[in-house]
């Protein structure tokens, strides 16, 4: 019988099987995943592109044992939004981390909003929406 051990020492073929799974289930977005001791594997378009990835959000999660959304400042993913959870052991401490593109965080409307009124500003002033001097009733 065949067996996987996810542990604080699982390295990169350790993870692999499990990691492809959730690559395919996730149709194909990247993932990536190491353990606390060794670094991982980083996966995108079916395929294992490095076996001995390791990236700073990986990191920081596992030192942190917190689930992180954050666009990375470096890296293969540089400036885009990634999911990093934790794989805990029994104890509650972060023994690996995983990781996924998130495409939920491509539609941030809370950014776009932002960023909207930056441009905004930028092309039309301070206050590109002037208060009118019609009253509310012709407005209609």
């Amino acid at each position: 019988m065949e067996q996987y051990i996810i542990s604080e020492s699982s390295r990169a073929r350790d993870l692999a099987p499990i990691m492809m799974s959730i690559h395919e289930l996730l149709g194909r977005l990247p993932v990536t995943a190491r353990s606390r001791d060794y670094p991982g594997l980083r996966i995108e378009g079916g395929k294992i592109i490095e076996e001995a990835y390791t990236g700073p959000v990986l990191e920081e999660v596992l030192a942190e044992n917190v689930t992180l959304r954050v666009r990375p400042q470096g890296g293969p993913y540089k400036g885009i939004p990634v999911v990093v959870a934790p794989v805990r052991n029994e104890e509650g401490k972060a023994i690996g981390a995983i990781g996924i593109v998130d495409v939920t965080g491509i539609f941030d409307i809370a950014g776009f909003m932002e960023q909207n009124a930056e441009i905004q500003k930028q092309i039309f002033g301070e206050n590109p929406y002037p208060p009118s001097t019609e009253s509310p009733a012709t407005q209609r």
